[in-house]
């Protein structure tokens, strides 16, 4: 399954408060995502520093730029509102889409905006013939209570790993786990 040939129509979705609309999303949306990711990732609980322009292009680039890249948007009106950028991955147990950063508008939050973003993933996810959806996230923040309410589990036998090789900024992308 190449994710580059896996056309989504636009969907809706209503609420009382609210219409969204649910798109899968190429490059041609890379500047809205730069924004939309950078302003919720430099905030609280994360603190990332995303101040380099070019680091964060090239980031997001390697992110919805690859053939096998599968983004969704969420958006309400004209306003991207949430991201999902990930990719497809072919394993034994069945095609999986891996997401490696998702997050909703600080604005929205609190809202029922990512449970609705969750909920239209899940079906573009079953439309597509994938098998399973994977991420990972910190356990301390709130996303982690977010994706357990939500069906998502915990892989006991998996664990992520760092090594530090010294040519990052300001230390390691995490942290250096903690100095596990």
């Amino acid at each position: 399954m190449d994710a580059a040939k896996c056309e989504m129509n636009i969907r809706q979705y209503e609420t009382d408060a609210a219409t969204y609309d649910f798109r899968q999303l190429d490059e041609s949306a890379a500047v809205p995502i730069r924004e939309l990711f950078a302003g919720v990732f430099s905030k609280e609980p994360w603190n990332d520093d995303w101040s380099d322009e070019n680091q964060l292009r090239l980031y997001i680039q390697d992110l919805i730029g690859q053939s096998n890249s599968l983004t969704f948007g969420l958006y309400q009106g004209e306003a991207l509102i949430g991201i999902s950028m990930g990719h497809i991955k072919h394993w034994y147990s069945g095609t999986e889409y891996c997401i490696d950063e998702l997050c909703i508008s600080t604005k929205k939050q609190g809202q029922g905006v990512g449970t609705i973003f969750i909920e239209e993933i899940e079906k573009a996810c079953k439309a597509l013939g994938l098998a399973y959806i994977l991420l990972m996230t910190e356990t301390d923040v709130p996303a982690f209570a977010f994706y357990k309410k939500r069906g998502f589990y915990q892989l006991e036998h998996n664990a992520a790993f760092a090594k530090q090789l010294g040519n990052g900024r300001n230390g390691s992308p995490l942290d250096v786990a903690e100095k596990m």
